[in-house]
This record gives C-alpha cells, sequence and structure tokens, in this order.
C-alpha cells in the first residue's frame, strides 16, 4: 500500500494539541478538514491510550462549521440523526447514510468520465488542468463533502428529481452538433 493511501495519523497530546506524524508539526481541526477535503483518509489517535479518537473530531468539525453558519445538514436531517440515536442498534441510518454517499460518490465519477468520453475537447492541449480545477471546482461547491449535501439549492432531502423536459434531447444534439462543427474547423486550420 502507498503512503499516500494509509491514513494520515494524527496524534493527540496530553495537551490536547494534535500533531501531523508525516510532516512533523502541530495542526489545527482547520487543517484536518483541508486535508480530508483534498482527499485524504485520516486517523486521530490518542498519543497515550492508543484510543481511536476520529469520529469524535469528525463531529467537532462538523459542529464547527455549522455553528458558523455553513449549514450543511437541514434541520429535520438532525433530527432524524438524533431519533436514529433512540433506535435499539442505530436503526437502518448509519447504512442508509454509507450508501447514499457512495452512491453520489459513484455518480460524481461516472459524470466525470462521461464528460470527457462524449467532449471532443478532451484532446486539446491543457484539457487535464481545466477537468482538475473542475473537479476542484465541484469539491468546493459540495463543501468538501463527497454526499454533496450542500449547497444552493439543497433541501432537506425530501425533494423529488425533476422530471426531465423533452427539450433536453434537442439541446443535447445541438451542443454536440456545435462540438461537431467545432472539430471539423479545427481539422481545417491543422
Amino acid at each position: 500500500m502507498a503512503d499516500g493511501d494509509k491514513p494520515l495519523l494524527i496524534k493527540r497530546y496530553a495537551s490536547r494539541r494534535l500533531y501531523n506524524t508525516e510532516t512533523s508539526d502541530y495542526v489545527t481541526l482547520e487543517d484536518i478538514a483541508g486535508f480530508i477535503r483534498a482527499g485524504r483518509e485520516v486517523q486521530i489517535v490518542d498519543l497515550k491510550s492508543g484510543d481511536d479518537l476520529t469520529r469524535q473530531y469528525l463531529l467537532q468539525i462538523i459542529a464547527e462549521h455549522e455553528s458558523r453558519g455553513e449549514n450543511v445538514l437541514p434541520v429535520n436531517v438532525l433530527m432524524d440523526l438524533v431519533r436514529s440515536y433512540m433506535v435499539p442498534g442505530g436503526g437502518m441510518m448509519p447504512h442508509f447514510l454509507t450508501s447514499s454517499f457512495e452512491m453520489l460518490r459513484d455518480s460524481q465519477s461516472k459524470m466525470m468520465e462521461n464528460m470527457q468520453a462524449m467532449n471532443p475537447i478532451t484532446t486539446f492541449p491543457g484539457f487535464e488542468a481545466m477537468k482538475a480545477q473542475q473537479e476542484a471546482w465541484l469539491k468546493a461547491m459540495t463543501g468538501g463533502f463527497p454526499s454533496g449535501m450542500s449547497g444552493p439549492g439543497h433541501d432537506d432531502g425530501t425533494a423529488k428529481p425533476a422530471a426531465k423536459k423533452s427539450g433536453d434531447g434537442d439541446e443535447l444534439d445541438a451542443i454536440k452538433k456545435q462540438l461537431a462543427d467545432l472539430q471539423s474547423k479545427l481539422s481545417k486550420l491543422s
């Protein structure tokens, strides 16, 4: 396993300071949130006892962001989470949340693959840099959460997906035609 695949080990000292074992320096909760947004797994352990404190610190990061007005979780979702603690064994909530996050990550990956496969612009120099910027933008718009449960237009999760408009296929065909025309003009210039 490559080093980048291993969780970043953060040790908590008795003074409650958090120590990044890779860079040999102290980090803040915001630094840890940045590692996670960048796609890195983290593990936070107590130096003395060896207890895994990851869950506790992740919840603290979420609570701090929520208290600063960066509301990702609607109130009714928070209430459902509290209710799930009342169900013996936690009910279906943990499984539901895990499945939902996995489905969203998969759909985001497929969307990026489809955009690349359908678009002849992918052969142009600089496309990879543009793609990286777009992925960073998507990450920023979803608040760094793989779930995409944040950002403008998100509601309590009860909204139904919009029905496909009959003109959507026509618009896609028009865009494909424009791209084909552009590719034809570019090949004539070569």
